[in-house]
Parts: C-alpha cells; structure tokens; sequence
C-alpha cells in the first residue's frame, strides 16, 4: 500500500531500517495472506473481504483525524470518481487473489502475483506515457517467461484457475499506475483515505448478503487478519518514510519467501520444480527493472 507521509519534512534516508521495515511488512502480509487463506477456505470470500475492509475504514479514518485539517481535508479532492475506481479496483483486486489462494495455495499464488511490477513497466507506456527503453522490454519479457513457466500452458491438461493470480496481478499492476496517476493531484493521505472508504463501502454493499454465521475460533483468525492488515500498511508506511523506495523495494520479494515456508508447513503445499525456476526467472527481472528505475532516478 501506499506510503501515507505527505510532507518530504518527514522523509529521511535510513536505509538499514527501511529494510527491516519491509522485511517486517513482508512477514505480516504472509501471515495475513494464511489467514486469509484458512478462512476463504471456510467462509465465502466477500465476506471475509468485507470484516477486513470494516477494520481498514477503521484506520484510515483514524489517521485522517490525526492530521492537519482533519477529516474534511484529507478527502478533499478534484477527482473523486477516479478514486472510487482505484478504491474498488483494489477491492476487487484482494478477493480475486483470496480465492486463488483456496484454489491454487499460497505457493504458486505468489509465485504468479510477483510478476506485478513488471506489469506495472510493461502499462506505465501506454497508462501515463512514460517512455518504455528495450531493456525495460526485455525484462519485462523475460519476467513473463518465468509466467509461462510457472503455468506451463502446454503440459497436459491446462488449468484455468492458474490464472487467477495473474488477473490479480494485472489488477493491482492497473490500481498502482491508477494510484500515480492520482498522485498528480492528491496528496498520498487522500488516496489511502478513498482506498479504505471506497473499498469498504463497495464490499459491503456486496459481502454483506453473503453473510454465515463464524465459530468462535475463526473470529480470533479474522480479528487476527485486521490487526495484521492495520499493522502491515503501517510497516509500510514507515519503511517509505525513513529510507527511498528504490533502495527498500526488492526486499518486497521476501513476501514470497514467507508464503512458501507457511504453505508448505501449515497447508501441506509443494513447490513444484516450474514453480520454482519461475519464480526466480520473474523475480531476477524485477530486480533488474527496479535497478534500471534507480539508475534513472538518479541520473
């Protein structure tokens, strides 16, 4: 998510704790990501989307009160239907990656989902007009090499579920242009304000006729997946307020790691042998597009 600080008074350059930081976030959303994934597995998605998204309102709420001018001037903005747009896509975007996980696991989810960035280069063209070189090109082919490796759309009989999480992939790749796009207008605190209200007002509308009735056991789990919600955005928060995303950013990868020591220890998951080259073929070019995007920033 978003980094909410809105004044560079506030930016500083601790790179050492700014890793910790996204190590940090990486753990809880993994976690989040389990729980997520034991409870989808019980209860419908929308449901268990919508408690989560009441708890996120919740915080975003409480920080707009906590800043200058309050709430009136945080969700000021020119363009609100954009923000409503970005608010459910990103809704949107959480429950199509929730049911893949009850249908993939959390290993080959993740494995798939990782190739975000590149999604993010390969549209930052035609989206917002930046200028795409080869060598952004050929990462972003070589990333979706490591897809077609993970899938392996011609061994056997092709399952169509594997590309769930790539739909949820390009769905967050299209909220995070969407959210840059807004950044030229709104100030970072407005758009994580309409990220959390947007969200919830939709998936209520929604999760609320799909409404069971939850044991007392899973409604520890789901007050356990709102705090480490709350508590990842705000890991992430800090880790761009103290140190530069470029420096931070492939730390993210680790997000991966975690989901695939709780899949295999917890869910009983394999990682297959495409699975894994995969992965690493998608991550080695993000990698790399995110040392080009570093070089270029400071150049």
């Amino acid at each position: 998510m978003s980094n909410v600080a809105t004044g560079s008074e506030t930016q500083s350059n601790n790179v050492p704790f700014g890793i910790l930081l996204m190590i940090g976030a990486t753990v809880v959303f993994a976690l989040q990501d389990g729980i997520s994934r034991h409870l989808a597995g019980t209860y419908n998605t929308y449901m268990v989307v919508m408690v989560r998204y009441w708890f996120f309102a919740a915080f975003v709420v409480f920080l707009a009160m906590r800043a200058p001018g309050g709430i009136k001037a945080v969700a000021q903005t020119s363009q609100l239907g954009l923000q409503i747009f970005r608010g459910i896509l990103l809704v949107g975007e959480i429950c199509v990656a929730v049911y893949g996980f009850t249908l993939l696991g959390l290993v080959e989810s993740q494995a798939v989902f990782i190739c975000y960035p590149l999604l993010v280069a390969a549209l930052s063209g035609p989206v917002l007009g930046e200028r795409v070189g080869w060598r952004r090109w050929a990462a972003i082919g070589v990333g979706l090499i490591g897809v077609l490796v993970i899938l392996q759309p011609g061994a056997g009989v092709f399952d169509p579920a594997a590309l769930i999480p790539f739909a949820s992939a390009l769905m967050f790749a299209v909220y995070g242009l969407v959210t840059r796009y807004a950044a030229r207008k709104d100030s970072t605190a407005t758009s994580f304000f309409w990220t959390g209200i947007a969200g919830m007002v939709f998936m209520t509308s929604i999760g609320i006729w799909f409404w069971e009735p939850m044991s007392q056991g899973d409604w520890f789990w789901m007050a356990l997946l709102c705090v480490s919600g709350v508590t990842g955005h705000w890991l992430l928060i800090k880790c761009y307020e103290v140190a530069e995303a470029s420096a931070v950013q492939p730390f993210a990868y680790f997000h991966l790691v975690w989901a695939a020591i709780l899949g295999v220890s917890i869910f009983g998951e394999v990682i297959r042998i495409n699975v894994a080259t995969g992965a690493a073929i998608i991550m080695a070019a993000g990698l790399f597009t995110l040392w080009r995007e570093s070089r270029k920033a400071r150049a």
